[in-house]
């Protein structure tokens, strides 16, 4: 692009729209299905194995704290995921007592069979509007445990106007197991309401501090973020070799005179 007459060719090519990044209405959702209950390779503070919905709610705990600290003026609200969601607390807040008191509450259910997201993705849609008028943008963390059971939706959609992140933690490939199938309909959800770039990841290791890392990049602010297929965190920390000592030269000593 030319530079226009009377301003520097610099100033015309590379200025920029100043845009504001808004503070997050968030809501978790989190699957109250028994294989929420499923024990985790890690041991909880009484010694008994930590179960996924154990870890869940440390996941959820070390991401409101850490949003806070980026941004005392985000807030948090939680739903349940049986057949279908429900509020658990639908009054957002920032008060981290708070949270820990909804997620104490958090109850687990009989065998689903059946999981439908529509509820979510109406009540999200009637939230993101409220939030919007209060100069805000709305986000969906969703944390699914099911390996056998695909998620469903049935909505049409006018306009994207929340955003949306999926955890999903599973079993292992099997006889009555689909994780693979019931992935790829978690990816179809995200790429059905994402307003900005929503992130999807999975996990079958059983292992917390995966959780953990994965609820840790998805601190990242919806209208900050690359796609998912350029995100190239957390790095690896490969051992590096220590670089070899100089040798010294070889030394010819001088024939006997």
């Amino acid at each position: 692009m030319e530079g226009i007459e009377g301003e520097s060719s610099e100033a015309s090519r590379y200025s920029l729209r100043p845009s504001r990044i808004s503070n997050e209405d968030i809501i978790f959702c989190i699957d109250s299905d028994p294989e929420s209950l499923c024990e985790m390779k890690v041991t909880g503070p009484n010694g008994r194995p930590a179960t996924r919905l154990d870890s869940i709610k440390q996941a959820i705990l070390l991401f409101i704290n850490a949003k806070l600290t980026i941004n005392p003026d985000n807030r948090f609200s939680f739903a349940v995921l049986g057949k279908s969601a429900s509020w658990l607390r639908k009054e957002f807040s920032g008060d981290v007592e708070s949270a820990m008191t909804a997620l104490q509450g958090l109850p687990t259910t009989s065998s689903c069979g059946h999981a439908d997201l529509t509820s979510l993705f109406r009540v999200a849609s009637h939230e993101a509007k409220k939030s919007r008028a209060q100069n805000r943008i709305l986000r969906v963390i969703l944390i699914y445990c099911r390996s056998s059971t695909r998620p469903q939706h049935q909505l049409p959609v006018n306009e994207k106007c929340f955003s949306l992140d999926v955890l999903y933690l599973h079993d292992k490939p099997g006889p009555d197991n689909c994780p693979q199938e019931v992935y790829d309909a978690l990816v179809d959800a995200v790429e059905y309401v994402s307003e900005y770039e929503g992130y999807i990841f999975e996990s079958g290791q059983g292992l917390s501090r995966i959780l953990f890392r994965y609820m840790c990049i998805m601190l990242a602010h919806p209208q900050q973020r690359c796609t998912q297929e350029h995100l190239d965190i957390p790095k690896s920390l490969a051992k590096k070799s220590p670089p070899a000592e100089a040798m010294p030269e070889d030394v010819t000593s001088a024939p006997n005179q």
